[in-house]
């Protein structure tokens, strides 16, 4: 693992490791393959990836929305979440017809969801200042991702409490409805419970009082998952200009009224398209991120009440059903929908970055791994409708560990990638090193004793009855089984007896590897907001490095 120093404050610094995506477990082939060997399939990712300020020409020479509308827009959402002067400023910037956008973002989440939501932010705020240092006009921008309706990805999120061990935090407002974008789904006073049991699992320190009265001012009833989180965020990123995009606004559907009266149009050939290559994908052993069929189709149908619900087009009269109704329309009833009443269709997830795309003069996005997968299904949409093809980089990726798991790493002698296989592996070697050498090593000599003798006996046994040669093999089976289940028993009685230690190695794997997948992916960033307090966020700005494609791990 490489090892590096970035700054923590004006006096400190903390350590990084760097740890290889391709040693990390669970990860797709597609993604090890962009980001180690981007050649290798640029044929699904046809914009180069680094020449951002060639490309940025391209961008602008293609953008035909009105700024002045868009950033009329943006400023008064951006007000409403209570944006700082830096937003402002940007969203100025943005009005000027050579300024580009830098985007990212994630679904409305409980309390914003996984750290990587701040992660993604963060890329984003740092690429558009690295650009501006380049002579290009660049400003971040964060697109809710509102419309989408899985409630259940996003009711819950989890801490690590006071004990070391991962906890859980949910809400439910009473009045949710299945089917509906969860930036319609509105909180109610149940809310007030989530963050009291919330603060009652986290420990106390010199931070939870102001970071509970920031949670209970952003998420509070009357707001909605979307609002309550966009203020959440605009919070945490005051001093960085951050501007947040809301899709479910109505004046912005209107402003993306072509793009989706376009792709309703052509809507045939996107999917025949996307069929295709969803084919290539597989040829290549790349699995498709989005399942795509004969008869589905780019956008969600949003009724009058807000239910979202899927379209597909039935093939006996060519005409697209509304899923679980009775409603149908015609190709040109839809087309007449997307121009005139656009707020009734919500894009899907393979349409909805060229929307992004055609609403912000996007020069890069940044995603993790899943959307990178969309991109290499999307970018046939790009081409059907005329866009260029927006560049995707992968966000940044951290893991955070606090002192005390360091000082279990060291004492214990155990790197981070042999976590990887698996707590119960980890707690045998700690026994067999540390806890009662001298047992170890009898199970060890036995063993071999066993393996020595059982090999003279079967060299006996194949010359005078070759038959009992092989009825010896399996019941060497059985001997070593029976061995092995001994010592795995002494094992747990060894463990049991060290409460310490199984408690600390319980923590690192909460810590770092919790639901058995990298922290970022499970982990709030409440946890480390209500130890560090806002300094947080200023530590993994420090720490990004927008050209770094491995895993980071920082030692707080």
């Amino acid at each position: 693992m490489n090892q590096k120093s970035a700054r923590r404050s004006a006096t400190k610094f903390f350590r990084q490791e760097t740890l290889l995506f391709k040693n990390i477990p669970h990860q797709s082939p597609l993604f090890l393959d962009f980001q180690a060997d981007l050649e290798k399939i640029e044929k699904f990712y046809p914009e180069k990836q680094t020449a951002l300020k060639d490309f940025a020409s391209q961008v602008l020479e293609n953008y035909k929305i009105n700024r002045s509308a868009l950033c009329e827009i943006l400023n008064d959402t951006n007000k409403s979440f209570g944006a700082g002067n830096k937003t402002f400023e940007n969203i100025e910037l943005l009005r000027e017809k050579n300024c580009v956008a830098v985007v990212t973002g994630q679904q409305a989440s409980l309390f914003s969801g996984a750290a990587y939501t701040i992660y993604k932010a963060v890329s984003a705020v740092k690429l558009a200042e690295n650009l501006r240092k380049q002579n290009v006009k660049a400003v971040p921008v964060f697109w809710i991702a509102e419309e989408d309706h899985d409630f259940d990805e996003v009711k819950k999120t989890f801490v690590i409490g006071k004990e070391g061990k991962l906890c859980e935090s949910e809400n439910t407002p009473r009045a949710y409805t299945e089917n509906f974008p969860v930036g319609l789904i509105r909180l109610d006073e149940t809310i007030n419970n989530a963050i009291e049991t919330l603060f009652e699992m986290l420990p106390r320190t010199e931070f939870s009082h102001e970071l509970k009265k920031i949670l209970s001012e952003t998420y509070k009833a009357g707001e909605t998952y979307s609002t309550s989180f966009a203020k959440f965020l605009t919070k945490l990123f005051t001093n960085y200009g951050l501007i947040i995009l809301s899709p479910l606004d109505e004046k912005l559907k209107e402003l993306c009224a072509p793009i989706f009266a376009d792709a309703v149009e052509k809507s045939d050939q996107i999917i025949s398209e996307l069929l295709k290559r969803n084919d290539e994908l597989a040829k290549e052993n790349y699995g498709a991120q989005v399942l795509v069929a004969e008869d589905s189709f780019p956008f969600f149908y949003q009724s009058e009440t807000g239910e979202r619900r899927a379209v597909r087009r039935n093939p006996e009269n060519s005409k697209f059903k509304i899923q679980n109704s009775k409603t149908e329309f015609e190709r040109s009833e839809l087309i007449e929908i997307a121009r005139t009443s656009p707020k009734s269709l919500s894009p899907n997830a393979l349409m909805r970055p060229v929307v992004q795309d055609y609403l912000l003069p996007t020069l890069l996005y940044f995603g993790g791994a899943a959307e990178i997968a969309y991109f290499a299904q999307n970018s046939a949409i790009y081409k059907i409708l005329n866009r260029p093809v927006t560049p995707i980089r992968h966000r940044a990726s951290f893991t955070v560990l606090e002192p005390k798991h360091a000082r279990t790493l060291e004492k214990y002698q155990v790197n981070l990638t042999d976590l990887f296989g698996g707590k119960e592996n980890i707690l045998v070697e700690i026994v067999e090193k540390y806890i009662n050498r001298e047992t170890a090593r009898v199970f060890a000599e036995v063993e071999r004793e066993i393996y020595k003798q059982l090999n003279r006996l079967d060299s006996v046994l194949k010359t005078d009855e070759p038959t009992l040669s092989a009825n010896l093999a399996n019941r060497r089976k059985k001997i070593l089984w029976h061995i092995a289940s001994l010592r795995k028993k002494y094992h747990l009685a060894e463990i049991l007896k060290n409460d310490v230690m199984q408690k600390r190695i319980d923590n690192l794997f909460s810590a770092f590897l919790p639901h058995n997948a990298l922290q970022e992916r499970t982990l709030n960033v409440i946890t480390f907001l209500n130890l560090y307090g806002a300094n947080f966020i200023d530590w993994i700005f420090a720490a990004t490095e927008i050209e770094e494609k491995e895993h980071q791990v920082l030692y707080l």
